[in-house]
């Protein structure tokens, strides 16, 4: 049996990884959308990001491009930034050393060395997609080097509920901001998605649809209900099911119950209601890992993250 200090570890390395990889692709399509769109109010945009990121700023800050990129890409000692993800990641491999494989070591040291302590405007996007391939690297190499045990289980258990997370982050974004938000278009190709979903409707991006593909697809990688059904058998895989009525563990009932609600709502009952859902995801997130945290590893609180909800 794996140490609970080392199956904590793991869990929020894969975290850690997908926040900072949720929350580049989040800056990216709404940073671009303030370039672009002269329409579009600096300060409501940038205190609708502060919000949905869950980010705890002076109340003085100036709500600008700048502030958003220096509080939510560079602060490393703001708990939703990019670059405290990333730190933490490699503070949590520290801690699982003997572990995890010297290549995901070496990439997260160097990952870490390579951050910059301030991400100028011009080269915002530059900087969101260096992130988006390093956290890519980070989870390819965990995945080609690492044995399907336990260590793998917990990595992907963690990667998986963070994902669903910020991916509920991203569509109610667009919600928040309503006419000014960035297009299904926008989100589709923010989430690598764009390809997958012309694959499979055929057509022009509509509301419904994309909706239902980001949401609901079980498919693709990306989706909420993919990211939770893995999670879901993430737990089974670790705790054999030995239930002969029900479902006695928190954290999958959690988990299956919210997929299940989203399974089988209408896709326009989400849309009319699409941060009201979003909001129930990430509680669900939030309340599966603090229940994986209560059965797997009690004795230390669970490094939680401010405004966890929308």
């Amino acid at each position: 049996m794996m140490l609970s200090r080392i199956a904590e570890s793991l869990f929020w390395i894969g975290r850690y990884v997908a926040r900072a990889d949720g929350t580049a692709r989040i800056l990216d399509v709404h940073l671009q959308l303030l370039l672009e769109d002269p329409w579009v109010d600096e300060e409501t945009a940038c205190e609708s990001l502060f919000g949905v990121m869950g980010a705890v700023v002076d109340p003085e800050l100036p709500r600008t491009r700048q502030s958003v990129l220096d509080t939510l890409a560079a602060d490393r000692t703001q708990p939703v930034s990019i670059s405290y993800s990333l730190s933490a990641a490699r503070e949590n491999a520290r801690r699982a050393r003997e572990i995890i494989s010297s290549e995901l070591w070496e990439t997260l040291n160097a990952t870490q060395m390579k951050m910059p302590r301030r991400v100028p405007q011009d080269r915002a996007h530059g900087y969101f997609t260096w992130v988006r391939d390093r956290t890519a690297l980070i989870h390819g190499i965990f995945d080609a080097s690492t044995s399907r045990d336990e260590a793998w289980y917990f990595f992907r258990l963690g990667l998986m509920i963070e994902r669903a997370d910020m991916t509920a982050r991203l569509i109610a974004t667009r919600s928040l901001t309503q006419a000014s938000g960035p297009s299904w278009t926008t989100l589709l190709r923010s989430c690598g998605a764009y390809e997958g979903y012309l694959r499979t409707y055929r057509g022009i991006p509509s509301a419904a649809r994309a909706a239902e593909f980001l949401i609901m697809d079980r498919l693709f990688p990306r989706s909420i209900i993919f990211a939770i059904s893995t999670a879901e058998d993430c737990l089974r895989q670790l705790e054999p099911r030995s239930d002969r009525a029900g479902v006695s563990d928190s954290a999958l009932r959690t988990l299956g119950s919210i997929r299940s609600k989203l399974e089988f709502m209408p896709v326009s009952a989400i849309l009319e209601d699409t941060a009201g859902q979003m909001i129930d995801v990430q509680e669900a997130a939030s309340l599966a890992s603090e229940a994986v945290r209560q059965r797997y590893f009690p004795t230390d609180p669970i490094p939680a993250w401010a405004g966890e909800v929308v």
